[in-house]
C-alpha cells in the first residue's frame, strides 16, 4: 500500500495500520526512513512560519532560518526521538509491559508521520495568520491526533486490544 494510503487509513483505524506494519517484522530501515520523511515534512510545515518571521524581523535572513530549521528537523529530531523512545522503553520495563523497544520506536515514529497532515495545516496557520487562537486550536488538534495515533499503536503493539 502507498504511504499516503497508509496515512489516510490511520485516521480511520490507527491500530490496524500499526498491526499490519508490525506484522511484517522488525524493519529498522523502514522506521528510520519514516523518521526522515517525517523530519522533511515537519521542515516543510515550518517554512511558512519561518518566512513570516523573516519578514517581520529581517535581522536573521530567511536562508539562515531555513538552514537551522532543516538541521533541527532532519538531524537533531531523530536523535531526540530515539532518546525519548529509550526512556519510554525503560518505563515500559518498569511497568512490566510486553512491548519491545522497536515497537515503541516505530509507533512513535508512525504517529508523528501520520499526524503530519495536521502539522502542515498548523504550519500554514502559523505562516498566514500568525500567533493567536486559530494556531492554538490547530496545535491542540495536532496534539490530540498524535496522542490518539501513538496510544492506539502502543496498545496494538502491547496486545492490550
Amino acid at each position: 500500500m502507498a504511504l499516503t494510503q497508509d496515512i489516510v487509513s490511520t485516521y480511520k483505524g490507527p491500530g490496524r495500520v500499526v498491526a499490519r506494519f508490525l506484522g511484517q517484522g522488525r524493519n529498522e530501515v523502514r522506521a528510520l526512513l519514516f523518521l526522515l520523511i517525517t523530519g522533511v515534512l515537519m521542515f516543510v510545515a515550518s517554512a511558512p512560519f519561518q518566512a513570516r518571521e523573516a519578514e517581520l524581523d529581517p535581522d536573521i535572513p530567511l536562508t539562515a532560518r531555513l538552514y537551522w530549521s532543516a538541521f533541527l528537523y532532519i538531524f537533531i529530531m531523530p536523535i531526540l526521538i530515539y532518546g525519548f523512545s529509550m526512556i519510554i522503553w525503560l518505563l515500559a520495563r518498569i511497568a512490566q509491559r510486553k512491548v519491545s523497544g522497536f515497537e515503541i520506536r516505530f509507533t512513535l515514529i508512525w504517529a508523528l508521520l501520520a499526524s503530519t497532515p495536521v502539522m502542515l495545516l498548523m504550519g500554514l496557520t502559523a505562516g498566514f495568520i500568525g500567533p493567536g487562537i486559530q494556531l492554538e486550536v490547530v496545535g491542540f488538534i495536532w496534539i490530540a491526533v498524535f496522542g490518539w495515533f501513538w496510544a492506539a499503536g502502543l496498545l496494538q503493539a502491547d496486545g492490550s486490544r
